[in-house]
This record gives C-alpha cells, structure tokens and sequence, in this order.
C-alpha cells in the first residue's frame, strides 16, 4: 500500500507547456547521500502508519504557481530584489505545498513536482548571481518563511509596495497561507511557520532516477531522525 507521498502523488495536478514529457514514478526507497547529514530526508520513505506512530501531521495548504520555473524560498519580511532563487529550476507549472507538523509545529515544507520517491538528494543551493552571502540556507528572522516564484519580486512596479505587501501578509497569517498580490493574477505566495522560530534553515531536492525533481522540503529542525516526538526519538 502507498504511503503519504504517493497519495500526494495522485492527487498532483501539474500544468506542462504541450509536447512536455510526464515525470516518470519511482517506487524505490529513499537513498539518503550521507553527505547531506540530515537523516529527516526519510520521512519520505514512510507509510501512513510509520507517520502516525512518529507523530507526524501532513497537512497540503494549496498550489503554488510556478511559471518562470525559478524558487525562491526566503523570510519574505527580508526585504529587496536581492533575494535568490534557487539554482534547479523545475518545469513552469501549478505545484502542491505541502507541511509537516510535529509537536504543534510546522516542521518542514515541501514542494511536490510529481508523484514517487526520490532515489537520491541533492542539497539545493541559490543561483550564483546573488550576494556570496547566499549559500545553501535562507536565515529567518521573524519566524516565517515562505515559497514563491522569482517573478513575485519583479510583478508590481514599486519594489517597496511588493515588501509591504509580503510583510501584510506574513504579519497577519495564522500559522500558513497561500496569497495571491493581485487579484485576477495566479501568481501567488505560499507563507508558513518556521518550527522553533528564527534561524538559519536548508533545503534539499529530491531527484528520481533520471534527475528530474520530485520534491523541494525545507527542513525548520523540529523532526529528529525523522520522528516528529518529544522524547523517545528513533535511533
């Protein structure tokens, strides 16, 4: 039987530009790159049950639009054009946010591309033309974070109606959002909780055998070893 991932899976409605090949599904095991040093990646790999028995809460808070391809996941209090995208980009498409809550916390988000596990990971760095101070994590500041298209920051002509629109938003969101800056757009920002609070937080890509991307998680630190308990955590 199929576990959480695979049920978002089927419930993915992705929108390709015509003649796009489908992302193909993998079944595999998660393979964790023991390089990346994070052992919450396999909370992919588990069943409904596992998730249950980990405390573990999936909650999909809506779509995310994506049409220049290019993420940007940042602490959209931090204000300027200077924020980065990542580097991978993904097909333009309308993509499903998913959070996991563990310990009446958001504890990490994810992006959901296409349906099956990833059999290997990457860690996901920000394009280089931005600051260097931009490595492989966004700090926050004000206890939220959030996904967006790169487009987001160029939509409205006035770059500071754009910071006060995101700080609007981020200020008065009750846990997790998913916004649109103009109505009659689909453009759209999705904002959500960071965990314990402010930090400095990673993300990682989760690839199928071909490299395509399956998965964007931004991991806040509340799970350990995958396992979203207070005590008694899984060696």
């Amino acid at each position: 039987m199929g576990g959480w991932v695979e049920r978002i899976g089927r419930m993915l409605r992705i929108f390709r530009p015509a003649g796009s090949t489908p992302i193909p599904s993998q079944t595999k095991s998660t393979a964790l790159d023991p390089q990346l040093e994070n052992t919450n990646l396999g909370v992919f790999a588990l069943s409904d049950a596992e998730m249950a028995e980990r405390k573990i809460v999936v909650t999909i808070i809506g779509e995310l639009e994506l049409p220049t391809s290019e993420i940007v996941a940042c602490d959209p209090l931090i204000t300027g054009l200077g924020r980065p995208a990542f580097s991978r980009k993904v097909r333009p498409g309308r993509y499903q946010v998913a959070l996991l809550e563990a310990q009446g916390r958001i504890a990490a988000a994810v992006l959901c591309f296409g349906p099956g596990l990833p059999v290997r990971w990457e860690l996901a760095s920000f394009a280089r033309d931005r600051p260097s101070a931009y490595g492989s994590e966004f700090i926050v500041d004000d206890a939220v974070a959030s996904f967006m298209d790169k487009s987001i920051l160029t939509m409205m002509s006035d770059p500071e109606e754009l910071d006060d629109y995101l700080a609007d938003v981020a200020c008065s969101i009750d846990r997790f959002c998913v916004d649109s800056p103009i109505d009659g757009n689909p453009l759209n920002v999705a904002m959500f909780d960071t965990g314990f609070g402010d930090g400095a937080y990673r993300s990682f890509c989760g690839l199928d055998a071909a490299g395509e991307p399956l998965l964007l998680m931004t991991d806040f630190e509340v799970l350990e070893n995958a396992d979203g308990r207070k005590s008694n955590q899984a060696n």
